[in-house]
């Protein structure tokens, strides 16, 4: 597992219980490391849940190489092709290509790139790729509360044998071949939560909240199949349930940012005070030049990244999309 952040640390927790001895891996540095080391979870996970004993913990990427083949990726997505590069540098340990499922949401920040392109760029053929998402906070993971996730590969076969890694009684796992949908889904969701969260924050109410979070859908749909994701995908766990997941409910980083900005903070302090990434904001530069290069028409995403990026006021954007000329209904 690479990653200890809360996210990383949820997973290595979920399938250590199901019986699998873990190998946790931090780049941090011993200051950081020593609360996991400690065996339990502080300024990762609320409540300071203590580690399986079946949880080794180590700072050192070659420890990763001896102990397997099966690896999650579970760090920022600014992290992620330097994460991937570290294994390319050890492939030849391998009698046989390696599985690397990620549970990062998100693009490339500078390239823009869906992680699933990042992986083909750095390994190509040499691993076999994997993504793991839906509609799942880190803390509830931990907690072994019920989970419904999806496990996306290029083929069932090797999804159905990443969702093995995490599957109990308490969390069931789909599968998909939609390897990109899947990933999209994961990541145009925390841009509508960060407008859902500057709707609640000015006091806008449940209709505006809805209303968000369907068209919302609809602008997921329409940009994730033009960039190549399957209609079907989008109304399921990992686009759907996933948007309503993170847009209700106060645990979601990107609401959180929403809520932030919704009281007149700069975005730079908004960050500074949840201490933890946010992928929304990248993903809303993203999505805004893709948007434009596809044309694809986010009129939601549009005024999130003027919130974020052009330093319009809330309140000025919510009226440019209840402004907007009327249309009828439809992805």
């Amino acid at each position: 597992m690479l990653g200890a952040g809360s996210w990383g640390t949820a997973l290595a927790m979920l399938t250590a219980r199901i019986g699998r001895s873990v190998l946790l891996w931090t780049h941090d540095d011993k200051r950081r490391l020593t609360p996991l080391c400690g065996n339990d979870t502080s300024g990762q996970l609320p409540g300071a849940l203590p580690l399986p004993e079946n949880i080794k913990v180590t700072s050192h990427f070659e420890q990763l190489i001896e102990h397997g083949s099966d690896f999650v990726v579970a760090v920022p997505s600014h992290g992620f092709r330097s994460v991937l590069e570290r294994f390319s540098h050890h492939l030849d340990a391998f009698p046989t290509p390696p599985h690397i499922c990620w549970g990062t949401k998100g693009f490339e920040p500078d390239s823009g790139l869906l992680l699933s392109e990042v992986f083909d760029q750095v390994l190509g053929d040499a691993a076999v790729p994997a993504v793991l998402s839906g509609p799942s906070f880190a803390a509830e993971v931990a907690r072994r509360l019920p989970t419904a996730l999806t496990t996306a590969a290029r083929t069932l076969e090797t999804a159905d044998a990443v969702a093995y890694w995490f599957r109990d009684d308490r969390t069931r796992v789909y599968t998909s071949t939609d390897l990109p949908g899947v990933q999209l889904g994961g990541a145009i969701k925390n841009v509508i939560a960060i407008a859902a969260g500057i709707s609640d924050g000015l006091g806008f109410g449940a209709n505006a909240r809805a209303a968000l979070i369907t068209r919302g859908l609809a602008e997921m749909s329409r940009l994730g199949t033009a960039l190549g994701g399957q209609a079907d995908t989008f109304m399921g766990l990992t686009g759907m349930g996933d948007l309503i997941l993170t847009c209700t409910d106060d645990q979601s980083r990107n609401r959180q940012v929403g809520l932030g900005i919704a009281t007149g903070k700069p975005i730079k302090q908004v960050l500074v005070d949840i201490g933890q990434e946010a992928e929304g904001v990248n993903t809303t530069r993203v999505l805004y030049q893709k948007s434009d290069s596809n044309g694809v028409s986010l009129p939601i995403t549009e005024q999130v990244y003027r919130v974020l990026f052009e330093g319009l006021e809330p309140a000025s954007a919510v009226t440019a999309l209840l402004g907007r000329e009327p249309r009828p209904e439809k992805n």
